[in-house]
C-alpha cells in the first residue's frame, strides 16, 4: 500500500513537472507564430515542408506531417498540404547512414527534395544532433526557410530562421512541450488556409 502511494505521488510529480514546463513554454509563443507564418507563406507559394528528427523527435516529425497531409481538426475541410517526414523511409535512412554516415541522413534528403521556397523543420531536444543541424545547414544553403525546435540547452548558433527553444532541460519534458507546440503550429497553419 505504501509502495502504491509512492508511485501515485511520482505520477502526480511528473504531471506537475510537465505542466510547469508547458507554462514556461509560453515564452516561445512569438517563435511559434513566426514558424506558422513561414510555413503558411511556403504553402501558399506552392512550397512544401520537410520535417526531421531522431528517436522521439522522428515520431513527432511524422505526427506533424500526418496532421498537415491529413487534417488537424476533425470536421474541417481543406486541401492536403505537401509535407514529408525525412525519417520515415528506413531504406533511405539506412542507405545514407551506411554510405555517407549518419550525420548526413537528413542533409542528403533535403538536397534531394528541398527547393527554394520550401521550409525545413528540424527537431532536436538537445539542439546538438549533428544530423539535424546538418539538415538545417543544407536547407539554408539551398534557400529554404528553416525552423528549429530544441530545448533550452541549445546554443545560439542553431542554423534556423526561427528557433523555438523550449525552456526546459530534461528530454522528456522538452519532447512533451514540442508535441504541444507542434499542435499549436498545426492549428495556426490550418486556420490560415
Amino acid at each position: 500500500m505504501a509502495e502504491d502511494e509512492a508511485r501515485r505521488a511520482h505520477v502526480v510529480s511528473v504531471l506537475r513537472d510537465a505542466a510547469a514546463a508547458h507554462e514556461a513554454a509560453g515564452a516561445c509563443a512569438d517563435e511559434v507564430v513566426a514558424a506558422a507564418a513561414l510555413i503558411g507563406w511556403a504553402l501558399a507559394s506552392g512550397g512544401k515542408v520537410l520535417v526531421f528528427g531522431n528517436g522521439g523527435s522522428a515520431a513527432d516529425a511524422q505526427h506533424f506531417v500526418a496532421e498537415l497531409v491529413g487534417r488537424y481538426e476533425a470536421g474541417r475541410t481543406r486541401r492536403a498540404l505537401p509535407a514529408l517526414a525525412l525519417s520515415s523511409d528506413p531504406s533511405v535512412v539506412t542507405a545514407l547512414g551506411n554510405d555517407l554516415g549518419f550525420a548526413q541522413v537528413f542533409a542528403r534528403q533535403v538536397e534531394a527534395h528541398g527547393r527554394p521556397g520550401d521550409v525545413a523543420l528540424g527537431l532536436t531536444t538537445s539542439g546538438t544532433s549533428a544530423n539535424v543541424l546538418a539538415g538545417l545547414e543544407t536547407a539554408r544553403r539551398l534557400g529554404l526557410g528553416t525552423i528549429a525546435f530544441t530545448g533550452r540547452a541549445a546554443g545560439l548558433d542553431v542554423p534556423a530562421d526561427v528557433h523555438v527553444a523550449v525552456p526546459a532541460d530534461r528530454t522528456p519534458r522538452v519532447q512533451e512541450v514540442h508535441g504541444t507546440l507542434l499542435h499549436a503550429l498545426c492549428e495556426l497553419v490550418e486556420e490560415g488556409m
